[in-house]
């Protein structure tokens, strides 16, 4: 909870671009060590997370982000399978916007995006320490079982509608909206 005289947290959600991967880059280097090990199963170093932050807009994944004061704060990531109806979704959220409801409505988002794609499949892999994406993935599946150490969520979304393209188009409205009102509120020079 915030202290009283702090401002609460206001953000907006938005797909990223290739032009975010700095923005992505810098999200995944503010990740505290626990964080880091939760979203990659490992140790994870800031040479590997630039690395990573490099290569991950040029395999196709759609990543969807949280935004608070022109900085990310959380991401959802959807990578495809090479059968373009199996993917993986992949979630990093920073200590002040955990347990807030960002990682429910990103997990929405990336259902809708999978959805509209044809995805039949998406896998979480959850660390069995990881009670967090636990909870998470229960909100979306009751199918999570226990796999060498894991926890594994498989959701099935459903078949894309006019109402689901609607919904991810009317996301996509907003999240330029908020985009541009955050960039009118940014001081010079950031």
């Amino acid at each position: 909870m915030p202290h009283s005289s702090e401002k609460p947290q206001t953000g907006y959600y938005r797909k990223l671009t290739f032009a975010d991967q700095p923005l992505f880059r810098d999200h995944l280097l503010r990740l505290d060590p626990q964080a880091r090990r939760a979203r990659f199963a490992m140790p994870a170093s800031d040479a590997f997370l630039r690395c990573y932050a490099d290569t991950s807009f040029t395999l196709g994944t759609m990543i969807h982000g949280y935004f608070v004061d022109g900085h990310l704060r959380a991401v959802a990531e959807l990578r495809s399978f090479s059968d373009g109806e199996t993917a993986e979704a992949a979630f990093s959220v920073e200590s002040g916007s955990q347990q807030t409801g960002v990682g429910t409505r990103l997990m929405e988002l990336t259902l809708i995006a999978a959805r509209n794609r044809g995805c039949r499949h998406i896998y979480m892999n959850c660390l069995a320490t990881n009670r967090a994406m636990q909870q998470l993935a229960r909100k979306f599946t009751a199918d999570l079982t226990f796999e060498m150490g894991d926890i594994i969520g498989r959701i099935e979304p459903r078949s894309f509608s006019f109402f689901s393209l609607a919904r991810e188009q009317i996301a996509d409205a907003f999240g330029v909206i908020g985009a541009f009102t955050d960039t009118g509120r940014r001081p010079a020079g950031r």
